[in-house]
């Protein structure tokens, strides 16, 4: 054996201005490269005037380039101090960043960030611009509001139960028309089973004497009260939701036209028969189709409350995705293979809570009646491989159409599958065949039957 000493090999460094940050809810930690300061670690709390005294330091220090862990929302108040600095922030998966074996503790965390960073190890996170992480930040409350309302519903339904009244059995909906009518008359003092089925609006698939039925019960004034007061916070969280309808639609007005609808205007809606969904903001369709500059709601599955979803997490462009695949694989749509000694150990998607992803998942699921080829591909998909995976399947193609409109600016035309659809019957039809001559009969076309 040689008895030559081994060269230690260094990665070289690409980045000499960065500087790493460990985020903490009460400190903040802070490496800049060992020549730029004689304590090139410190430590800041993080009220807003430490934070601007952290920015001031890391000026001083000549730093151009930050790298930090997107945890929980601590992150914010930083990036967007340090963003106003003209320092460029690097905001990295805590997954990329595992230190090595070892103690753990915030020192070393923003040294290892540090040396990542420099070395060039370290790829940023995809963030929007700030009107679409505006409007993305109302949106999510949005969501917040309505499962908020939700359980005030939930609680009018269990007040219901317990005075044994099953008019929420009866309609689909306590929250309607009919329900919430019924609901404040007997509020009101109303308790004639009669006069409160007079209530029933005439799209209500159940019978007066169904309902008649559903509304003899056990009023009791400890009930009553907790009724009135969930129909309260209802009809208030309902308030709040049109109160932030407002304001998203104040704020999108304000996005960038792609398309001008006075001379393109906005086409029908793919299924007219379809009511727009309670929860949809009025004129959300046109605004979808002014920011994006094409209307993806013409694709199955995609309603406007999708398309919106995709608009407040990824924005108007999709210019920061190269390719589909870039595209699907940042939405975790992708398989990842993981291979060990030739054999393909596993080839699941990745774990994750885009809520752009979980849009895409719940626009394909919805297709488990369509009559489109992507709800024949969903079916097929779901026979041959079960339901989770078809769905992460037909998400995939979701995305890869959605990317394809958007980059192009051009409408969603059935015909792009008219030539896979034949490819379909026509297995279809030969399988039929080979079925038929195995069990020893003929099929027939019907235009050959006189």
């Amino acid at each position: 054996m040689s008895s030559k000493p081994s060269k230690v090999v260094q990665l070289p460094v690409l980045e000499p201005d960065a500087a790493g940050i460990d985020i903490g809810a009460r400190e903040v930690f802070v490496a800049v490269p060992a020549d730029r300061d004689t304590r090139p670690v410190r430590s800041f709390e993080t009220f807003t005037a430490d934070l601007e005294a952290l920015a001031d330091w890391l000026q001083q220090c000549r730093i151009r380039t930050v790298a930090m862990e997107s945890t929980g929302v601590f992150w914010i108040p930083l990036f967007q101090i340090l963003e106003k600095r003209s320092i460029q922030v690097l905001l990295v998966n805590a997954q990329h960043v595992k230190n090595v074996p070892g103690r753990k503790t915030d020192v070393e965390d923003c040294q290892w960030l540090q040396h990542l960073h420099s070395v060039g190890l370290l790829r940023g996170s995809f963030r929007p611009n700030d009107e679409i992480c505006a409007i993305r930040s109302l949106w999510r409350h949005r969501d917040n509001l309505i499962q908020l309302a939700t359980v005030h519903l939930q609680h009018m339904q269990k007040a219901l139960d317990q005075m044994n009244l099953q008019i929420h059995h009866v309609i689909s909906d306590l929250s309607g028309t009919t329900g919430l009518s019924i609901v404040d008359a007997i509020l009101a003092g109303e308790r004639d089973p009669h006069r409160l089925a007079k209530l029933r609006d005439w799209r209500i698939k159940a019978s007066e004497e169904t309902i008649v039925k559903s509304l003899v019960g056990d009023y009791r004034e400890e009930h009553l009260f907790v009724l009135r007061q969930s129909l309260e916070g209802y009809r208030e969280y309902q308030k709040m939701i049109q109160d932030l309808d407002v304001e998203v639609n104040r704020r999108m007005a304000g996005l960038p036209s792609k398309v001008d609808p006075a001379k393109k205007p906005l086409g029908k809606e793919r299924n007219p028969r379809n009511k727009p969904r309670r929860t949809e903001p009025p004129e959300l369709r046109s605004e979808l189709y002014r920011a994006f500059g094409v209307d993806l709601t013409q694709v199955p599955g995609i309603n406007p409350l999708t398309a919106q979803v995709l608009l407040t997490e990824i924005g108007p462009s999709l210019a920061r995705f190269p390719t589909a695949a870039a595209f699907c694989s940042w939405l975790r749509l992708c398989p990842e293979p993981r291979i060990s000694g030739g054999q393909v150990l596993s080839s699941k998607t990745r774990p994750t809570k885009n809520r752009a992803a979980l849009a895409l998942r719940l626009a394909a699921q919805a297709l488990h009646r369509s009559q489109t080829y992507l709800g024949d591909y969903l079916r097929r998909m779901k026979a041959r491989l079960g339901a989770p995976s078809a769905i992460t399947a037909v998400a995939h193609k979701l995305a890869r159409i959605v990317y394809h409109l958007i980059t192009n600016q051009q409408e969603y035309s059935n015909t792009v599958f008219e030539e896979q659809e034949r490819r379909t019957q026509d297995r279809k039809r030969r399988r039929l065949h080979v079925q038929a001559k195995e069990l020893g009969f003929r099929l027939v076309p019907v235009e050959s039957v006189p």
